[in-house]
């Protein structure tokens, strides 16, 4: 499966090594925004074509799938051009900063029949994923709560400081929290959709795109409730969750130096249904990078199979709830939800 990069900054130079390791996947193109890093591209994987517009690396037929791995602004714009010069394609998320960019994601996808598959990686998780297979299985029995928390150092600018920017990135909360929210939504997908959101926090410059701190509760249907704390005012990169049911419970936590370290510590526990000893749960391997390889390995097969790993309409509910959550932190009250929709 030929791919083609789009993007090529600290995460894209990731995603290509995936790429090249994947079996069945080959790197054949790489569009970059700069010459530095068109220069780095070619020193790095010199079999490949290296373009600094995205729209020559479209235009061949070299290429059967795009990788769209650049600022959150963009992804309608590469995301649906990709689409319609008749190549499928793997978005990074989030699917898009707007619920109608991602609606004209949607559209782009049913009106030229190519593949859109977003990158949530952490459901390929053998961690993270393994709270999901825990849950359907029935294992906790009926879930009650989920707490999840992320302590963190501050966002790195990004190229030409975009992570710093709200018409690029969107906002901070959606940048980092719509893997959370993915995550929940797809935890609880058995007992129906969220139903509304409310969120307190802080942004030193009163802009809620630029919320540091916050905590936000999600209402599902039943009673079931998430709970999310979120800091950028942190250090190094901390996350927890824990599930908590009828019958059992599960908790489980990652550590490391860099949200993207191959050295972290982590460890998964539960109690199962019918149990009364906690039993630790092996996990081989877990981070990021590690997600990403496991990504890629999937992403082969499954377009192969023409479907998609992650779709569009269910990145779009995270996105959808982390706007509710951004409405929220301005309006100082409770947001109802409708996550699903659109084109």
């Amino acid at each position: 499966m030929r791919f083609g990069l789009v993007g090529y900054g600290l995460w894209g130079r990731h995603h290509a090594r995936a790429i090249a390791q994947a079996p069945g996947a080959t790197l054949r193109a790489i569009a970059c925004r700069s010459a530095e890093t068109a220069a780095s591209a070619r020193r790095d994987f010199p079999d490949a074509a290296v373009h600094l517009d995205y729209r020559a690396l479209l235009a061949s037929g070299d290429v059967d799938v795009v990788d769209v791995v650049v600022p959150n602004d963009l992804h309608a714009e590469i995301g649906v051009a990709a689409l319609e010069a008749g190549k499928d394609v793997l978005l990074e998320k989030p699917l898009a900063p707007t619920l109608a960019e991602c609606d004209r994601l949607i559209a782009a996808a049913r009106r030229t029949g190519r593949l859109l598959s977003i990158g949530h990686e952490l459901r390929l998780s053998r961690q993270w994923g393994a709270l999901k297979t825990l849950i359907d299985a029935g294992d906790l029995g009926d879930v009650r709560s989920v707490v999840m928390t992320l302590f963190r150092f501050p966002y790195r600018p990004g190229a030409g400081g975009w992570r710093h920017e709200p018409t690029r990135i969107g906002s901070w909360p959606l940048e980092e929290l719509v893997h959370h929210f993915d995550l929940l939504v797809w935890y609880l997908a058995r007992w129906g959709e969220p139903l509304a959101v409310s969120a307190v926090g802080h942004a030193p410059g009163g802009d809620v795109a630029l919320t540091e701190t916050l905590a936000c509760t999600l209402r599902f249907p039943g009673g079931r409730y998430a709970l999310v704390t979120f800091t950028l005012g942190g250090f190094e990169y901390h996350v927890t969750a824990e599930v908590v049911g009828s019958e059992g419970a599960a908790r489980t936590w990652w550590s490391g130096t860099l949200d993207r370290s191959r050295q972290a510590v982590f460890e998964l526990k539960v109690r199962r249904r019918g149990a009364t000893a906690v039993e630790v749960v092996p996990v081989p391997a877990s981070g990021e990078l590690f997600e990403l390889e496991e990504e890629l390995r999937q992403t082969v097969t499954a377009f192969a199979r023409r479907r998609p790993l992650v779709s569009a309409e269910e990145a779009r509910k995270a996105v959808a709830v982390c706007l509710a959550l951004e409405r929220s932190l301005r309006e100082g009250r409770e947001v109802l939800l409708v996550v699903s929709g659109g084109a």
